[in-house]
């Protein structure tokens, strides 16, 4: 099996953006907050078998540090404080947070610590397994073929789409965590932003960085989850986590995460004034078209224009299912597209990995996410799973916890 003598992943800012941004407001609102991190592999991949080469890129993590011209580009933006770039200029990945094993052939991972260090971990992580598995099984496949395959892509999409209006087309690269390499994705974009006019960002703050383009990202499923435990009632936890993010970021970064506790959930706290102040809510499970009609009546029902507001669908999307909701929604409400797997890891004869890194502790107590995908719906306590849907009067969809 094939050893690097170097590191993949070569600087801190090789990762997704809501990772920083969500690391911020930790910063700022919950420095003491610890938590523990736990990684799952949807699909049985024989991943343990890398773990001695993941643990080697794991160590030469530890040495990464934002450099003068990376802390000048992040203090360029409005929404990063001095207080807080000044301290990411000085962190440094702690490896001992990380417990690396292989288990009969499957692969563990726990990360335990300070939920402002332990934030950075999961995409760099899951980057480093996704290229480590990728490049052994698919030895052959270089940026160029990925490159060429993009192009016959683009070449159907032209064509299919030519007697579209497309001047409100809006499209993201979401690809980091689980591309088939840093030099896959970097090239793809590359290509995407000299062909492609509707791509405007890409979550990777490095790549946005290198191709002059905006980074583009607000928050995940664990800001949720935390606040499971942060908040001291658990029926309110997802409006106090709404809530302090609009205090940390006010008119920056809000588009808001609608599925950790399911849509329907997420829209009775989504009131008057949340809905007003956010710009706009992303999709990242279930059905996208009956989410989409669910969040246009909900504008609709509170007096919204909904032609104000932004629907960002991010769910294992693909050019085609970009073209058939663009068609259905684009008239109705703006409309973005982030893709991910299905750009950074789309390559003829590849099979992507399925493979995430969820939170399952904060302070201690464990944390879920109810996702309306029933597949992505993940705890380790199935009491606290009851309590969640009790506290937020839902009927309980697992026969197993009835």
């Amino acid at each position: 099996m094939k050893k690097y003598n170097y590191p993949i992943v070569k600087t801190l800012l090789d990762t997704d953006a809501y990772k920083l941004h969500m690391q911020q407001a930790v910063f700022f609102c919950y420095k003491n907050v610890r938590v523990v991190s736990e990684f799952i592999c949807r699909g049985s991949n024989f991943l343990g078998t890398y773990s001695n080469i993941l643990l080697d890129q794991i160590n030469m993590m530890q040495s990464l540090c934002l450099s003068n011209e990376e802390y000048i580009y992040m203090n360029s933006f409005p929404f990063f404080k001095k207080e807080y770039l000044h301290w990411l200029k000085s962190f440094r990945y702690n490896i001992t947070q990380v417990n690396v094993n292989n288990y009969h052939g499957e692969l563990h991972i726990r990360i335990t610590g300070l939920w402002k260090e332990v934030i950075l971990w999961e995409v760099p992580i899951l980057s480093l397994i996704s290229e480590i598995f990728h490049k052994s099984h698919y030895p052959n496949i270089t940026p160029n073929i990925a490159v060429n395959y993009l192009n016959l892509k683009l070449k159907k999409f032209f064509q299919y789409t030519q007697n579209l209006d497309l001047s409100r087309l809006k499209i993201v690269d979401f690809g980091t965590r689980r591309r088939f390499s840093y030099d896959v994705q970097y090239s793809i974009i590359k290509r995407l932003k000299e062909k492609f006019p509707f791509l405007v960002g890409s979550s990777n703050y490095h790549i946005s960085r290198l191709l002059k383009m905006p980074p583009i990202g607000t928050q995940a499923h664990e800001w949720f989850q935390a606040h499971q435990q942060i908040s001291s009632n658990l029926k309110y936890s997802q409006s106090l986590a709404l809530k302090i993010w609009l205090c940390q970021y006010k008119k920056y970064l809000n588009i808001a995460l609608t599925d950790c506790i399911t849509m329907d959930a997420f829209l009775r706290d989504f009131n008057l004034s949340l809905s007003q102040s956010y710009q706009g809510i992303r999709h990242d499970s279930g059905d996208p078209i009956k989410w989409a009609e669910k969040a246009l009546k909900h504008y609709q029902k509170l007096g919204i224009d909904p032609s104000t507001k932004t629907l960002l669908f991010s769910d294992n999307l693909n050019f085609s299912k970009i073209i058939n909701l663009y068609k259905k929604f684009n008239h109705k409400i703006n409309v973005i597209f982030g893709i991910g797997t299905k750009l950074t890891c789309d390559i003829p004869n590849v099979k992507p990995l399925n493979i995430v890194i969820k939170l399952v502790k904060c302070n201690g107590k464990p944390v879920a996410k109810l996702s309306d995908s029933p597949g992505k719906t993940f705890c380790l306590d199935k009491d606290f799973i009851k309590s969640l849907y009790k506290a937020f009067d839902l009927p309980l969809r697992n026969k197993n916890l009835k």
